[in-house]
């Protein structure tokens, strides 16, 4: 029988794929591949507190990619996104 995360006291896993192959947040913004769901889903993992970087709280390293980067740089990314979608 399979037991959930929630289930078995773990959080669940988050749904965002790693985003290999991108080196800065603007380049997640960029990619015609993927839609604006998807890019949300991307930048918001990457601005999310479970990839912070330890003993470095204004950066953030997602899963995936090569380097930190200051998650400054990704909610600028954030806006720009909104800012595209919205013209």
């Amino acid at each position: 029988m399979l037991v959930s995360p929630e289930a078995a006291g773990r959080a669940p896993a988050w749904p965002c794929r790693p985003a290999v192959g991108f080196l800065h947040p603007l380049e997640v913004v960029k990619d015609a591949d993927l839609d604006l769901r998807a890019k949300r889903e991307i930048l918001a993992a990457w601005a999310s507190d479970a990839s912070a970087v330890e003993d470095r709280p204004s950066h953030r390293w997602l899963l995936g990619t090569s380097a930190p980067v200051p998650v400054s740089e990704v909610l600028a990314a954030l806006r720009r996104l909104d800012a595209a979608s919205a013209s």
